[in-house]
């Protein structure tokens, strides 16, 4: 069986729905995913009761994530023990949010195998996205120091984009956003640090506009 990863995660029992509502946002407001429950961080199948876990997902999906993240089920019986996988398409209703550690509702990712806190730029993202706001490439001069400094560096930190432009933490977010919605940059997220980097494909002198 291969291990868990940005698509899968493996989960012994349910027995915290606001915990796992973390994981059904994640997956929900990323690329989807699959949950198997009865099996081990390391694979190894232990078995579930299927009905008990269903209806703890079932309210950790209505009680705990906002909205609600609809997900479907099937039982599987491996090695004479019962396996829940619980699937989570990727929906554009995103953000979906879910309770951090002091009951907060926070919007999640899913990063390789791990869930965390959606930054305020992907945020601001998502939010250009739903609108289907008109993005307006303005060769500025805080857009030339930032593209001058990921010339000469790997990545850019928010920190130093905002030391770069003069601008303050919500007005370098708008403009990191942009950027990313340009594809002139990307976002690295890690749970330590949110690193912005020039795309892959960036064609500087062919952007113009472009609709979230």
């Amino acid at each position: 069986m291969q291990g868990e990863h940005q698509q899968l995660d493996f989960k012994f029992e349910i027995s915290d729905a606001a915990k796992i509502a973390r994981t059904l946002v994640a997956f929900a407001n990323t690329d989807g995913g699959k949950l198997l429950i009865g099996v081990k961080d390391n694979g190894v199948i232990k078995g579930v009761s299927s009905d008990e876990e269903y209806f703890m997902m079932e309210n950790a999906a209505q009680r705990f994530c906002q909205p609600e993240v609809q997900f479907t089920s099937k039982e599987w019986v491996v090695e004479g023990k019962k396996v829940l996988e619980i699937d989570i398409p990727h929906n554009q209703s995103y953000p979906f949010r879910a309770p951090d550690q002091n009951g907060n509702f926070k919007a999640y990712i899913r990063v390789k195998d791990q869930n965390l806190l959606a930054n305020g730029v992907l945020l601001k993202v998502w939010s250009k996205r739903k609108k289907n706001k008109v993005i307006k490439f303005v060769y500025s001069w805080p857009v030339q120091e930032i593209l001058s400094y990921l010339r000469e560096n790997p990545f850019i930190t928010l920190t130093i984009a905002m030391q770069l432009s003069n601008f303050s933490k919500f007005k370098a977010e708008h403009l990191l956003s942009d950027l990313i919605l340009l594809d002139v940059i990307e976002l690295e997220l890690t749970e330590s640090s949110e690193n912005y980097s020039l795309a892959p494909t960036n064609s500087i002198d062919s952007v113009s506009s472009v609709h979230a």
